[in-house]
């Protein structure tokens, strides 16, 4: 059931009218004043407007042709080709983007955006009477606030680092802030999401499947904490997620549909439902004469799955050059198109190769009309799962490997690899590795377990491995495509120059002075 994406969608058209640029934005409570925020049913629509911003396109919609999201991000590195590079991560790893990209400026309006809708809705919901409304449940409705608020702020920090920090509801008079520097803006995150997870349960009733839980704010704490080093804290977190019920879904090619969404591996997801309108996500949509053209696997990402035997395909016997899907790890064939698939069932339409990478995109995309005649070109109703179990065991195997832990990482990736239908890495080889050997594996391990789910610049920018992914896919044929890699710029966003305009005490980031 998807009744969440029903009052995302209600509270959206009645609840919060705010600008496109958060530094411009009226007052966010008039609208509603003097009759709204009276009571726990107040309350929850209102954090539903906030859960409603992570359905923006920019964020975790994605989109066919347009400015890209989130699920979009592995072509910031080297996994995919955004072919539309005018979408945002084509023309920025070339090196054409500046100040001035309209990129820039969607991705931050849309996360200064929910950051407003957060600060309204905790001021609100605190000052409900406490006749009107549970205590235990405010509570829990405050942590959820502040579970997105972080979240909003977790993307702030990993793609733009030094940004404004702000806590409370602002008037327009009082939105001029200047920057705060990132470990200001990670004790923040750090504090919000403890603070969530305290108050959190751990799970909700079916019809009310998609809210933030405990676990969702442990396992978002758990990702910031890898990408600032904090390995053994990392190991902690996870422990604690391990014993809250989460388990791997048993087929990997199932778990990237609808029907799999409320599966015991999804942490949190944002959700989605399709009907007749342009409501639904597009990150699942594909043309009907092509794969979804502006997100094409890389030939490099292809090479680097696997062949059955848990060999690379460099050292396999079994890997054949002239047919590259063969004998190789099932997660390939889940993920990717080749030439002579069929990618529309519906019309039995093949996949001619006709991409610039000559594989299509297919994991996560769409094909076949659903029950209610809608096209794959259409949007639709799959959830983008923001956070998954199989990314908990691959996060604490990093920390593990990281910090010389070595016992428990085989059995991490071992789980991983035997969901997958491959040998396990003590069989192929044996468990006498270094530290940095199992640290490879781990990495290879999140590379192709969690392809195409637009973490691939998260991971490379925190291994400080962005320029080794600019070369590679520099080394692919593809064409025309001319990777660029400018140091730092290449790592971080530029602040928008609309922002900067608009608020004299906003500095930009040196890097792109």
């Amino acid at each position: 059931m998807k009744k969440l994406t029903f009052i995302y969608t209600l509270i959206a058209l009645f609840s919060f009218s705010c600008s496109e640029d958060y530094l411009e934005r009226g007052s966010l409570t008039q609208l509603a004043e003097g009759n709204f925020w009276q009571n726990e049913q107040d309350a929850l629509l209102g954090i539903n407007g906030i859960y409603e911003v992570l359905q923006d396109r920019v964020l975790y919609s994605g989109n066919l042709n347009g400015i890209a999201g989130l699920p979009q991000h592995d072509s910031f590195a080297d996994n995919s080709f955004n072919n539309y590079k005018f979408e945002g991560p084509g023309n920025f790893v070339e090196g054409r983007a500046d100040p001035s990209y309209g990129f820039f400026n969607s991705f931050w309006t849309a996360l200064y955006r929910g950051i407003g809708r957060a600060n309204n809705a905790l001021v609100n919901i605190r000052n409900i009477p406490n006749e009107n409304i549970n205590q235990a449940n405010k509570e829990a409705l405050i942590g959820q606030v502040r579970f997105l608020r972080a979240l909003f702020y977790f993307h702030l920090a990993v793609y733009f680092e030094d940004v404004p920090l702000i806590e409370e509801f602002q008037t327009l008079e009082e939105s001029y802030v200047p920057k705060n520097n990132y470990s200001e803006i990670q004790a923040f995150i750090n504090q919000e999401l403890r603070d969530a997870a305290e108050v959190l349960p751990e799970s909700y009733p079916e019809t009310q499947f998609g809210y933030a839980t405990k676990g969702a704010a442990l396992s978002l704490l758990t990702r910031f904490e890898l990408y600032n080093k904090n390995y053994e804290e990392v190991v902690r977190l996870t422990s604690e997620i391990m014993g809250l019920g989460y388990s791997l879904h048993p087929d990997y090619g199932q778990l990237f549909t609808e029907n799999a969404e409320q599966s015991p591996e999804i942490v949190f997801s944002v959700r989605f439902i399709q009907d007749q309108s342009n409501n639904g996500e597009t990150f699942s949509s594909t043309y009907l004469g092509i794969p979804k053209v502006n997100v094409q696997p890389m030939p490099n990402m292809v090479d680097a799955y696997l062949a059955t035997d848990g060999l690379p395909i460099s050292e396999s016997p079994l890997y054949d050059p002239t047919d590259r899907r063969a004998n190789r790890d099932p997660r390939l064939g889940h993920s990717v198109y080749f030439e002579g698939d069929i990618f529309l069932l519906y019309l039995n339409r093949p996949f001619r190769g006709n991409t610039a990478t000559r594989f299509g995109l297919k994991k996560y995309v769409r094909n076949d009309v659903s029950a209610e005649g809608i096209n794959p070109g259409a949007p639709g109703g799959q959830d983008f799962y923001v956070i998954r179990y199989a990314d908990v065991l691959l996060m604490r195997a990093e920390a593990l490997a990281e910090t010389g832990q070595l016992a428990e990482v085989y059995d991490l990736l071992d789980q991983i690899r035997i969901r997958a239908g491959m040998p396990t890495v003590t069989e192929v080889n044996g468990t006498g590795l270094t530290p940095g050997e199992l640290l490879d594996l781990v990495k290879l391990e999140r590379r192709v377990e969690l392809a195409f789910e637009g973490l691939r610049f998260f991971d490379v920018k925190r291994w400080a491995e962005v320029e080794e992914a600019y070369a590679r896919a520099a080394a692919d044929p593809v064409g025309p495509y001319n990777p660029e890699y400018r140091g730092r710029r290449s790592e971080v966003f530029a602040l928008p120059l609309s922002e900067l305009d608009a608020n004299p005490n906003l500095v930009q980031n040196p890097l792109w002075n």
